[in-house]
């Protein structure tokens, strides 16, 4: 199979280009600079030229807090994109496949999100990944569109890794334990696409590992994990000014992806003893 991974250089991008190629697919693996996904003109030629069966989009705007003040750059990246690959998916005949959020729920439910749940975002951010939500479902012919949560991996920062940082410098850490959501390892993220695009069921999927925890649980994991012997004290969203407002409970429900794949993403506790143990942390 013939894939363009876009945004290659990030911590989803990488690790979805190891595995392809583990896997023997032909793989063209762009950063940024390679391809600009917000340039229609370029997007089309490139990928008229190159022919690819499937599309795998890595590339986004993430930075969650800037998106408040750089809203038209976050709505580049993450809403007009997406629209420009899916046009250009269709004139090769390809299949796309693009990554969506938990962000685009307010987190006012008591219960992980469906893919029924009405989206309704609390920041720029959030907005511009419904966006680019939107976009592909109207432009794209076959789309694998995927929801996922608290992203982590090698490459880029995540929370796991800040949470070490933190560590590393201070004895006394405070996390808050009033945002909800369910981790997810890119490993185990790039691993159950590869499994999804081999069927043709496409749609919207949610895709994160099994389970959910606050903040503060999963640094309690991570530094539990470690040996750190600090002090880790639970804390309020409200101690913390953002520019940018998070949902507080925006766990997602896997159920239609393992009714395709045929399993459940492993834990969030394994995967992040697995990360660990990838980073050289234990």
């Amino acid at each position: 199979m013939k894939i363009l991974i876009t945004g290659a250089n990030g911590q989803l991008g990488k690790d979805t280009t190891n595995l392809c190629r583990k896997y023997g697919h032909d793989v063209t693996a762009w950063t940024s600079k390679d391809l600009d996904i917000t340039k229609y003109d370029v997007v089309t030629k490139t990928i008229q030229n190159l022919q690819p069966d499937i599309i795998i989009n890595c590339a986004a705007y993430n930075a969650v807090d800037l998106a408040e003040t750089e809203y038209e750059k976050a709505f580049l990246v993450n809403g007009i994109g997406p629209k420009n690959l899916s046009l250009a998916a269709n004139k090769v005949n390809a299949s796309l496949v693009h990554y969506s959020t938990d962000y685009i729920f307010n987190g006012k439910s008591s219960r992980p999100y469906t893919i029924a749940d009405h989206p309704d975002p609390l920041s720029r951010y959030g907005e511009s990944k419904l966006l680019g939500e939107q976009e592909v479902m109207r432009h794209a012919t076959r789309y694998y569109l995927i929801r996922v949560s608290w992203v982590f991996g090698s490459g880029n920062i995540n929370f796991v890794k800040k949470v070490l940082e933190w560590s590393d410098k201070s004895n006394i850490i405070t996390v808050v334990d009033d945002q909800i959501a369910s981790p997810t390892y890119t490993h185990d993220l790039a691993k159950a696409t590869l499994d999804l695009i081999q069927t043709d069921q496409y749609g919207l999927y949610h895709c994160t590992n099994t389970g959910h925890c606050s903040r503060f649980d999963f640094a309690a994991y991570i530094l539990q994990q470690v040996g750190w012997s600090g002090e880790l004290i639970p804390g309020k969203s409200t101690e913390f000014e953002t520019p940018a407002t998070r949902p507080e409970f925006s766990a997602l429900d896997n159920f239609g992806l393992k009714q395709v794949i045929g399993y459940n993403l492993p834990s969030w506790q394994d995967a992040t003893e697995r990360f660990l143990k990838e980073i050289g942390r234990t």
